[in-house]
């Protein structure tokens, strides 16, 4: 799903509860290739941290606004 975020296929991948193995070269490759890639509260990716959010730089602020308004209780 990242590879195909980097390739421009999906405008965005996020997901919970991952493994540093799921993403990190993933990541890798979405952000070599222009995309960016960080935590649901919008902080630098951490393969150690359960949480991503992958798109492109124009997309991402409102995919993180729409993945916290649904998790917000």
């Amino acid at each position: 799903d990242l590879c195909y975020v980097a390739a421009g296929r999906f405008d965005a991948f996020w997901e919970e509860a991952l493994k540093p193995w799921d993403t990190a070269a993933g990541a890798l490759i979405v952000e070599e290739a222009g995309g960016k890639v960080t935590t649901y509260e919008g902080g630098p990716y951490d393969p150690y941290k359960s949480t991503i959010v992958a798109s492109n730089s124009v997309l991402h602020p409102i995919m993180l606004e729409i993945i916290n308004k649904a998790h917000t209780p």
